[in-house]
């Protein structure tokens, strides 16, 4: 049994997960009540839009703390785009709101002159994956190396601590995180579901990562 909760929150490409998951042999259901969490094996959040209303959205269903309880029972946790960010401690975008704070860091805007050197924000299309070179490539990430995948962000995130950081990109000579994670938490800035045949052998990996 390996059936995976795509949290809905009301915010998200859930469609085209939920079919890239699919595609690569996942059972997925959309799930919404934070009561009915604990049933799933894996759970994903994925995420389009601004950071204060996804944490706002989490926060009226219960779900952030539904997410928290889970990712400390050991559920494999797959954050996406702005699932990524929501783990942050903090973002600054039109604002700063306080996330799940399970990865200690921020969020944070792309420097404001990066449109007047030719760098358009959003940051969106095809970009690296640097996988980290000082540890053992995380599973999650290992088939991406040398593969480029989709991006589409106008914040990135900072960890804190080195440990955090799985992968890197850069935009403009500023790198960013591309993947953060730690015990059975792996985020990432990028979509898979976007990301073609690259985005759908991250899926499968996840599919088969034990923590």
């Amino acid at each position: 049994m390996n059936m995976i909760g795509l949290i809905n929150y009301g915010m998200g490409n859930l469609h085209s997960v939920a079919k890239a998951l699919e595609e690569v042999g996942g059972e997925v259901e959309l799930v919404s009540d934070a009561d009915a969490l604990g049933r799933y094996d894996r759970i994903v959040l994925p995420g389009v839009g601004a950071f204060r209303d996804c944490m706002s959205a989490l926060r009226q269903s219960g779900m952030d703390a539904a997410i928290v309880e889970q990712i400390r029972a050991g559920k494999p946790f797959l954050g996406i785009c702005l699932g990524m960010q929501v783990l942050m401690s903090v973002s600054r975008e039109f604002g700063e709101y306080h996330g799940l704070g399970l990865i200690p860091g921020a969020v944070n805007p792309f420097p404001a002159s990066h449109p007047e050197r030719g760098f358009k924000i959003p940051h969106m299309g095809w970009n690296d994956v640097i996988l980290s070179s000082e540890r053992e490539h995380h599973p999650v990430l290992a088939p991406l190396a040398g593969r480029q995948v989709y991006y589409v962000h106008s914040y990135y995130c900072a960890p804190e601590l080195p440990e955090h950081l799985l992968a890197a990109c850069s935009y403009g000579d500023y790198p960013f995180a591309a993947a953060i994670g730690r015990d059975n938490i792996v985020a990432v800035q990028f979509h898979p579901e976007k990301s073609q045949a690259a985005g759908l052998s991250l899926l499968d990996a996840y599919l088969h990562w034990k923590p």
